[in-house]
Formats: structure tokens, C-alpha cells, sequence
């Protein structure tokens, strides 16, 4: 396994090149199983969640071509089965998008439980809500959701709560059923407008994605088509934070500014200048940090994935900072690294109270989950000292290159391998 051996208290400085986003990419990615010809998709992040997904789509007889580094034609024609991997599946969420992708083809559909990082549970009530009210019934056996229906019908949804995985699902299922269907309290996130745009690119019928009312009228057939994922959102929050984190000056390019405001709108809120171009940001911080109040909320609010590396912003600031999570129960566990650091950070519920301190101190720790893992590199780059970050792993699932890149700004970032222990066999 790998390490990240970061030598703190550089300022990060240049241009940095955000990818095709992670969330965009892993509902897109399945949902070319309804295509009925060739898609060729491109700026692909290179990442594992990436890599996972494609895998599963050629475990189930997909053909799939990498054209260049962020581009791959997918041929989907010769999936002949509805039956997802359960060994594949099981160690991503992202997995359960095939649910609704398998059953708007097959009408049936055979996929794990989500996994993915592990901090707080994921119900899928919605998900089901919403395939049984296109006329679909569903059963939970042995870790596996199997869903199925005669014909799929289009129906009038409501969810109950905001959530992007339940509406990536339901438009899958919908665009391809009979009449028309309407959700209501739909997720409004830039993927989700990303994936609608792609499946309006292959023939679909999908309009109102971005607002909290889309309205799909069913089609028939859907034809293979050539798209380009829109940037990350989230990568490009990170390289933001972490300019600002270590009092740098970085252009974060290739974004959609808008798509960024509510980070922004923070930052500068602290006392960090956010200069917005076409296609680009540039952020500079020249000044202490000022205290800030964050609620994670579903867009446009504050997005919960970029709450663990505004907090290690906020553990540096002067005075006192709260931060309310809205969306999961336990996205808090990346403190107790933070504080092996010295921030200042403690934690009721989903309420983190922040006493800003005047440095991060080096010291070893490790990545709970995919954005925590981000914020413990940030948290390293703005320490004193030398750091280093374990169980990478998690931020290789949403982050490409992310080694080069804060390199190419002037960190001090090394990976190193280290050999597993071996476990010590016991005596007869």
C-alpha cells in the first residue's frame, strides 16, 4: 500500500487544470446501458470510482474502448444480462445507478447494496419509491436488490427528501417508459443536470433538470451520441481551499464559476479574494483567516462534500466557527485525525465547533473517507512540519493525479509504498 509524506508550509502557487466530474461521471457512465448504439464520452475523470464502473459494464458484456486518457466509446449492445457483479459492485455506491439504468432496458434489474465511504447509512427507500411508482416491485435478498416490472409507466413522484441518488434513478427508469413522468423535490445538483443533458444528447425527452420539478416524457429508443462531462465542482472547491489554506495564489481552470458560488461566497466571507473569469477562478489569500458559519445543504446550499476541508480552513481562522451538517449523520469522523494536528474541534451530533488555532502541527494520519482524505492532504500542505497521509486509497476514488497537480503548485508531496506488515502466523 501507499502513503503521502507532505513537508508543510509551502504556498501553493500557478495553475492547476480541474477534471470531468466524479459524480457526473458515474451516472452517466451506466446509463449508457440504454443507449442502442455507441457513446462516446468524453473528459472522463481517471479515477477508481471511474474504473470500477467501466469494470462492471464489461464484466456484463460491454465493449469498451479508451480512446485517449479522458475519453472512452462505450458499446453497451452486448450486455445481454441484468445481473450486476456482486463482487464488483459491492465496494462502490455509485453501483446502485444500475438499478435504474438495467431496469429502463430490461425491465429487471439485479445490483448489491451501496458501499462507498462509510459515513452514515444510505437507504435506498427513495430509489424504490420511486421505480415502484413507474409500476416496478422489488425485492431484498441476500445484500441484493432485485427489481422488476411487465412495463414500465410513467407516473407522478414526490420525494420525500432531497436526494441526488434517488433522482439519478429515477430519471434512468423514466426515460424510457411509457408516458410521462414527473418528480417532484428533485435533486438539483450540476450532475444532475449533466446527466440530463446526456440523456437528452441520446434521444431522450428530459426537461426542468437543475430546478426541483423534472418532467420525462418516455421514448422509445435512445441512440448512441458523443459528450463532454462537465468539470468537477468539488475537485476545484479543494484546490480553492487549499490556496487558501496555505496563503497561496492559484487559477483553478477548466470549471463553470457558477457552479462554485456557494464556495466563493465563504471564502471570501473569511477574507480570501475569489476572482472569477469564463472558465476560471484564481484565488489569493494575502491576510488572516476570519471565522465562518457553514450548513452543508443540498445545492445551491454549501455542498456537504466540501465540509471536511472547509473545516481544516476554519481550525486556522481567527475565533470561533460552527459547522451544521445537514445531509449525513457521520461525517464528522476526520476530526480526531485533525486533532492528532491541534486543531481545536469538538463535536455534537452533526455540530462541530471550531476554536480557530494559529497552526496545524505535523503528524501522521490517515484518510477516513474520499473528502476527508482531501482535507488531511490541505491539512498537511498548511502544517509545520512533515505529515503523512495513509489509506490514500479513498482519495484516488475521486481525485486524478492528484500527487502531480498540488506538486505542479509548489507542494512538497511525495507517495511512498509501504510494505504490509504480515500477519504472524500462530504457533500449533
Amino acid at each position: 500500500m501507499d502513503k503521502f509524506v507532505i513537508t508543510g508550509g509551502t504556498r501553493l502557487t500557478g495553475e492547476v487544470s480541474i477534471s470531468g466530474a466524479k459524480n457526473a461521471a458515474i451516472a452517466i457512465i451506466p446509463a449508457v446501458i440504454l443507449s442502442e448504439g455507441v457513446c462516446r464520452i468524453e473528459n472522463v475523470p481517471n479515477i477508481t470510482d471511474v474504473t470500477a464502473i467501466t469494470r462492471i459494464l464489461q464484466d456484463m458484456g460491454a465493449v469498451i474502448r479508451s480512446v485517449n486518457k479522458s475519453t472512452l466509446e462505450i458499446d453497451s449492445r452486448p450486455i445481454r444480462s441484468y445481473v450486476a457483479s456482486y463482487e464488483l459492485a459491492r465496494h462502490m455506491r455509485a453501483s446502485y445507478y444500475l438499478l435504474g439504468a438495467l431496469l429502463g432496458r430490461f425491465s429487471h434489474a439485479v445490483v448489491t447494496m451501496p458501499g462507498g465511504c462509510d459515513f452514515g447509512v444510505r437507504p435506498i427507500d427513495q430509489h424504490l419509491k420511486g421505480f415502484s411508482a413507474l409500476g416496478a416491485s422489488y425485492k431484498l435478498e441476500n445484500g441484493m436488490v432485485d427489481v422488476y416490472s411487465d412495463q414500465l409507466v410513467g407516473s407522478n413522484i414526490y420525494m420525500d427528501v432531497v436526494t441526488v441518488g434517488a433522482t439519478v434513478n429515477t430519471m434512468l427508469a423514466a426515460v424510457r417508459a411509457k408516458g410521462t413522468t414527473v418528480i417532484e423535490n428533485a435533486a438539483k445538483e450540476p450532475h444532475i443536470v449533466d446527466l440530463a443533458n446526456f440523456l437528452n444528447t441520446m434521444g431522450a425527452d428530459v426537461r426542468g433538470a437543475g430546478t426541483d420539478v423534472i418532467k420525462i416524457n418516455g421514448v422509445e429508443h435512445l441512440h448512441g451520441c458523443t459528450y463532454s462531462i462537465i468539470p468537477d465542482q468539488i475537485e476545484a472547491g479543494t484546490y480553492m481551499v487549499a490556496a487558501a489554506a496555505t496563503g497561496g495564489d492559484v487559477t483553478v481552470g477548466n470549471v463553470i464559476p457558477k457552479h462554485l458560488e456557494s464556495i466563493s461566497a465563504k471564502l471570501e466571507e473569511m477574507g480570501v479574494e475569489v476572482e472569477e473569469y469564463d472558465d476560471a477562478v484564481r484565488v489569493r489569500r494575502t491576510k488572516p483567516l476570519n471565522k465562518c458559519n457553514i450548513k452543508t445543504m443540498p445545492h445551491p446550499g454549501f455542498p456537504t462534500d466540501m465540509q471536511p476541508q472547509i473545516a481544516v480552513l476554519l481550525s486556522i481562522a481567527r475565533g470561533t466557527s460552527i459547522i451544521n451538517e445537514g445531509i449525513w449523520d457521520n461525517r464528522f469522523r476526520y476530526v480526531e485525525e485533525l486533532r492528532r494536528m491541534g486543531a481545536q474541534i469538538s463535536v455534537d451530533g452533526k455540530v462541530a465547533v471550531v476554536e480557530g488555532i494559529d497552526h496545524l502541527t505535523a503528524a501522521p494520519v490517515k484518510a477516513t473517507d474520499l473528502r476527508a482524505g482531501a482535507a488531511m492532504l490541505i491539512a498537511a500542505m498548511c502544517a509545520h512540519g512533515v505529515s503523512s497521509v495513509e489509506d490514500i486509497q479513498h482519495i484516488e476514488r475521486g481525485y486524478e493525479n492528484v500527487e502531480e497537480k498540488f506538486r505542479a503548485l509548489g507542494a512538497d508531496i511525495r507517495r511512498v509504498h509501504v510494505e504490509e506488515t504480515p500477519s504472524v502466523a500462530r504457533a500449533v
